[in-house]
């Protein structure tokens, strides 16, 4: 579904920075996958699975991370 989002607020030392990773297209989904030595990956991913874009981010640097699924309505 179109409207899959995901926010990542990350400690950038004397700040914070907040990224998006959006499904930019119907049938894509958000997945939030950790992986080992720490890292938090976010991907937009096709109906088959396949990953479109990928954003990596330390664990340790997350402050927060909020999914935003689709309201299920038809564009």
């Amino acid at each position: 579904m179109k409207g899959d989002k995901v926010e990542i607020v990350i400690d950038a030392g004397d700040s914070s920075r907040t990224y998006e990773v959006v499904a930019t297209r119907a049938g894509r989904r958000v997945e939030v996958a950790n992986r080992r030595g720490g890292v938090v990956e976010v991907s937009e991913v096709t109906r088959s699975g396949t990953a479109v874009r990928t954003a990596r981010f330390m664990s340790s640097r997350i402050l927060a991370l909020v999914e935003h699924p689709a309201d299920g309505r038809p564009d």
